[in-house]
């Protein structure tokens, strides 16, 4: 199959679900562009590396990418090759000592790899058809500037804050009932901080 190019166009919070970001990215050469609901954290972590933005410690992302270089593995690229029921799918073709490796990857966590290592993003014409959005040419127009659109302010900020308590108390149940205690713990000290507001 003939992989389409991708690049990221826009990254703001989303209108439809509560503490997620929508990740625009859109053909290199084409009017389509590809909406991805990722996480805040995600989020997060793929503006502050467009920003060009250095974290005081490494984010999970960065030690990914100096663990990567100091055993001279090379991320070549990010293939989003899947899309069922909803959920993008995507691969990581990485090198090392001339031998390529295919590793399966959340999309979001992909994209935060892919623009550390500097790494073109592909897709596939069938995921295009399937959720790109087309743009006629007065919107384009309007949006010629390829600047990727990101209010940092608005990423960086804690997912947690603008959620509602009942919001809060629903994600702190799922992440216990999913063992994940360290997002459980990021909800319950958001939840005892607003107690004491």
């Amino acid at each position: 199959m003939e992989k389409i190019k991708l690049d990221i166009a826009g990254l703001s919070y989303s209108q439809t679900q509560s503490g997620a970001y929508a990740l625009v990215l859109s053909e290199v050469i084409g009017k389509r562009r590809l909406p991805i609901i990722i996480g805040g954290f995600e989020a997060q972590a793929i503006a502050i590396e467009l920003e060009k933005m250095t974290p005081s410690r490494p984010l999970t992302h960065d030690l990914f990418k100096n663990f990567a270089d100091n055993f001279k593995i090379n991320l070549v690229e990010v293939i989003i090759y899947n899309l069922v029921e909803g959920i993008f799918f995507a691969r990581l073709i990485c090198e090392q000592n001339g031998k390529e490796v295919e590793i399966d990857s959340r999309t979001s966590d992909a994209i935060a790899l892919a623009v550390r290592f500097e790494s073109p993003i592909y897709t596939y014409e069938f995921v295009l058809n399937s959720a790109g959005i087309i743009l006629d040419d007065e919107e384009l127009t309007e949006n010629e500037d390829i600047t990727p659109e990101i209010n940092l302010e608005e990423i960086t900020k804690n997912p947690t804050e603008r959620m509602t308590l009942k919001e809060l108390k629903k994600q702190l149940k799922n992440s216990i009932d999913n063992e994940d205690y360290e997002a459980a713990s990021r909800f319950r000290d958001e939840i005892n901080n607003r107690k004491e507001n």
